[in-house]
């Protein structure tokens, strides 16, 4: 049997087989962002997401991608990907394991602009490497089982690291009708996330997860936080980078100034002679987790324009007062 595939995972990415597990995520992000069917235009819009969860859930788990690899060069043998049944695609056997699910979420506190463009992955999906007792179509033995659990990742503002919120979050789940057939409900949940949470902190929602079979127990829903990432603020762990513009002679002269952080407002001094991405620090002010983080003020130096004859003039007069300096020799 040959490998029954239009289109491979990595084609459906854009990414080459050499890709890094950082570029494999890069992009999937970039296609989600653009095919979400909350925001996209595209008219095949959600068939096409569903086609890039589906990738990304197996080139992004390292054991997945391996085996994945392994039945790309030995395709006889191996039938069960892309529009084949059970294997990692989306075949007539159902939802492949791992799948990814979309998800929008918005606050009710802050100013969260509603939809976010990360989306939720969900480890288990169907099966999760368990063996239902499926026997004819629509039946199955009396035998109960957990529901998975699942895992979502949610984007939130920095604000709500400091201050905490309760976000309204949208998720797909995995789940079998009356009939023993798998289909996706909608469930909507509200969220508590506490204060000090570091980037990538898991918050567990018990018996949130994939429905139990035959009466058995809910699985748990793992949601993971991340922080957004804007020109001026990106986050690791509990520490902060906030980017500072500060002019030429505060950063020649070593001038006090006050900066609004996410930490709030504080006063600091800039180094003599500053050089452009300095960074000071401000011990324990970046995420108040029980271990703080710190807060990284990272100097951006910002030069006026010379627009009027006075302004050209005092850029003249600085060149005649540092015409030994010649920044390329």
């Amino acid at each position: 049997m040959t490998l029954n595939m239009a289109k491979n995972f990595y084609e459906e990415l854009g990414v080459a087989k050499t890709a890094t597990p950082d570029e494999i995520k890069k992009a999937y992000r970039k296609l989600a962002r653009k095919y979400h069917p909350d925001v996209s235009k595209e008219a095949d819009a959600e068939e096409k997401m569903q086609a890039i969860n589906v990738a990304y859930d197996t080139l992004g788990d390292a054991e997945k991608k391996k085996q994945y690899d392994f039945e790309l060069e030995h395709p006889q043998g191996f039938g069960g990907f892309g529009q084949g049944s059970g294997g990692f695609g989306q075949g007539s056997g159902g939802f492949g394991d791992g799948q990814y699910y979309q998800q929008s979420h918005q606050g009710n506190a802050q100013d969260f602009s509603g939809f976010e463009d990360l989306f939720g992955r969900f480890g288990g999906g169907f099966g999760g490497g368990q063996q239902h007792d499926f026997g004819q179509r629509g039946s199955r033995q009396q035998r109960s089982y957990k529901g998975e659990d699942q895992h979502a990742s949610i984007e939130v503002p920095i604000d709500v690291a400091y201050e905490g919120s309760t976000q309204s979050i949208t998720l797909q789940i995995p789940t079998y009708n009356a009939y023993g057939e798998p289909e996706v409900q909608r469930k909507t949940l509200q969220v508590k996330i506490p204060k000090g949470m570091k980037e990538g902190q898991q918050i567990r929602l018990s018996k949130q997860g994939q429905a139990g079979i035959n009466g058995g127990e809910n699985g748990d829903l793992y949601i993971e936080i991340q922080y957004q990432d804007t020109d001026r603020i990106h986050v690791e762990g509990a520490d902060v980078y906030y980017t500072v513009d500060v002019t030429p002679w505060e950063a020649a002269l070593g001038q006090s100034i006050e900066v609004s952080t996410p930490a709030g407002k504080v006063k600091v001094t800039v180094p003599k002679n500053a050089k452009n991405n300095q960074q000071l620090r401000l011990k324990d002010k970046g995420i108040p987790n029980k271990t703080p983080g710190h807060l990284y003020l990272v100097i951006n130096i910002v030069y006026p324009k010379a627009e009027t004859e006075t302004q050209q003039k005092a850029y003249q007069d600085f060149a005649d007062a540092f015409s030994h300096f010649n920044p390329r020799s």
